[in-house]
């Protein structure tokens, strides 16, 4: 009875902590304006921006970005965590912490250059990895799913084998589409559904 009842405690902190997490984006991260539309890294016009950085380099950010991340990918036994360098960093970087000092698993990071080095070896990724690792991508917002797919073909011109896609908000605008069409699995922590729907709850309860 006791391990049921500490089963059952643990997916309620993980819930809580999601709900956490989520509130946070909203707070921080979350930008609605019909009147005045945000230009996208696409290129693209929309009355949502969403700036996950004012999150992942927070301390509580990075706490519940790393440990959120790690309940998604726990069972694929990763052995690298990485993406398209600067979104992907403090997240591969939480998720790989937050694995070692809770004792639950052991993660390396990658990063991949927007462009590779100019001098020495020419690399363009950077980190403890060689073909053949297991790993996961990750990135902090996806829209059209341009940088992401930069990163996924980066990593696999390397010869590591990419178990998993995992950002952290998925805006729905063909991300999605454009990594499955690679054959790979997409799974976001959030939508730009839900944080909208959170938006609106929370400027309801604030009228």
């Amino acid at each position: 009875m006791d391990n049921i009842s500490s089963i059952s405690n643990k997916e309620e902190d993980m819930e809580s902590n999601r709900e956490k997490l989520l509130d946070l984006l909203v707070k921080r991260s979350f930008r609605y304006d019909p009147s005045k539309p945000f230009r996208l890294r696409s290129g693209r016009m929309s009355d949502v921006y969403i700036d996950a950085k004012a999150v992942t380099l927070t301390a509580q950010g990075m706490a519940l970005v790393g440990e959120a991340i790690w309940e998604k990918i726990a069972p694929l036994k990763a052995r690298a965590i990485g993406g398209l360098t600067l979104g992907a960093d403090p997240i591969a970087y939480a998720t790989a912490m937050y694995a070692t000092l809770t004792g639950k698993g052991q993660l390396d990071v990658f990063i991949v250059r927007k462009e590779a080095k100019g001098h020495g070896t020419g690399k363009g990724i950077e980190g403890p990895v060689s073909p053949g690792i297991k790993v996961v991508i990750v990135d902090d917002v996806v829209t059209t799913g341009g940088a992401t797919v930069m990163a996924i073909k980066r990593a696999l011109e390397a010869g590591l084998e990419i178990l998993k896609v995992v950002p952290l908000v998925d805006r729905q605008e063909g991300g999605r589409e454009a990594v499955e069409a690679l054959g790979l699995e997409y799974d976001p922590i959030f939508t730009k559904t839900e944080l909208l729907s959170r938006y609106r709850r929370s400027e309801k309860a604030d009228q």
